[in-house]
């Protein structure tokens, strides 16, 4: 896509005046980097990192049916939330593929907010209105809506500083609360793509440019771009639409059948069913390398000169000082520990099978999960 054409956040004006290097990403063009990656890595893990978010989508599905509509289009559990809870799924095709993984907020007992994937805000949203039923209101609200996230050990007392410890305090995994943070109407999670410690802030877009200066200006935050924000989900062994999950896998070759309630109905369950009965031939698993290279995004996974899978995210780890990864692998060869070469017929990478997370530390927040980006 020319990069006239690139849509630009409310953001972008703030990301140059901070000499960051823009990059095309799902139709945006997007700060993939400020002080280095590496750097700004460390910094979330140790401190607090902010990301600008606003390219994710927002949709929202409102009515009498709306909770039935959702339940029967996502696989997590709906019914058993309450307002104020956020559950991590997918949205699958007929075959079991995954359209794309998600976040779904119940915002009230007739109300849901569905947090999206950058890329795939078109044919989410037409999937959506095509199973709904006519007297659900589905509102594609992305443009309007700002979304930042902060990541870090520190980001729990900066957001208790600004929107009030006692609330913030109330905000546990996976839940959200409404607050105001200087004037300003904010949606704030507990969400995030890191691993860390974090929150994810919703709000009218128009509040953007302001609400990032004043996070960039508490102590201990700095910016943080898409190159950071990629090996600090991978180190977690999270998966990325489009590289480790898309159509083609199924949330059980992914690994992920955690997050699949096979208690209730929804699309795709029939051929999750029949796979399960049937068993996976390749699973999604993490790799380490026994070097600092790592391997790229469809480097063969070998083993005694045979291919066994396949890389579909690769690169090197800030806190484990190796390269890292996730790939699909053939079940059979998927025991944490095995050794395997990771190659793209010129280069050769040794590394083992690993369990996810790729990398555990003190900070980590509890009860993370494996899977959605923010």
């Amino acid at each position: 896509m020319p990069i006239n054409d690139l849509k630009k956040t409310p953001l972008y004006e703030e990301h140059l005046k901070l000499n960051a290097k823009m990059v095309p990403f799902a139709g945006w063009l997007m700060p993939l980097q400020y002080t280095g990656i590496i750097d700004e890595h460390m910094h979330a893990r140790e401190k607090a990192g902010l990301f600008d978010i606003f390219h994710m989508g927002e949709l929202f599905l409102r009515g009498p049916a709306a909770a039935k509509d959702v339940a029967g289009l996502v696989t997590c559990r709906i019914y058993d939330m309450h307002p104020g809870r956020c559950r991590y799924g997918f949205m699958l095709n007929d075959k079991g593929g995954i359209i794309d993984d998600l976040i779904v907020f119940r915002i009230s007992e007739e109300e849901f907010m569905i947090v999206v994937n950058a890329g795939t805000v078109g044919k989410d949203e037409a999937w959506m209105r095509k199973h709904i039923s006519p007297g659900t209101e589905l509102a594609n609200e992305s443009a309007e809506t700002a979304k930042i996230d902060i990541q870090g050990p520190l980001s729990g007392k900066i957001m208790g500083d600004l929107a009030g410890q006692q609330a913030v305090e109330q905000v546990r995994k996976y839940h959200f609360l409404n607050v105001e943070i200087s004037g300003m109407p904010v949606l704030l999670s507990r969400t995030g793509y890191t691993g860390e410690l974090g929150y994810e802030l919703f709000f009218p877009v128009e509040y953007a440019p302001d609400m990032w200066k004043l996070l960039l200006a508490q102590e201990g935050v700095k910016p943080v771009g898409l190159g950071a924000r990629d090996t600090l989900r991978m180190e977690m062994g999270y998966s990325l639409y489009g590289n480790d999950i898309d159509e083609k896998h199924t949330p059980l070759e992914a690994n992920l059948a955690r997050f699949v309630f096979f208690e209730k109905d929804f699309l795709g369950k029939p051929a999750l069913l029949k796979q399960q009965g049937k068993g996976v031939s390749r699973v999604l698993k993490g790799f380490i390398c026994d070097s600092r290279r790592s391997a790229r995004s469809h480097f063969k996974v070998t083993s005694g000169g045979k291919e066994i899978g396949e890389v579909t995210s690769g690169a090197f780890s800030p806190c484990l000082k190796r390269g890292m990864g996730l790939c699909y692998i053939d079940s059979g060869s998927a025991k944490e520990g095995t050794g395997v070469t990771l190659t793209d017929g010129k280069v050769e990478v040794a590394a083992r099978v690993a369990a996810i997370p790729l990398y555990r530390h003190k900070t980590q927040d509890p009860r993370h999960r494996t899977g959605k980006k923010s």
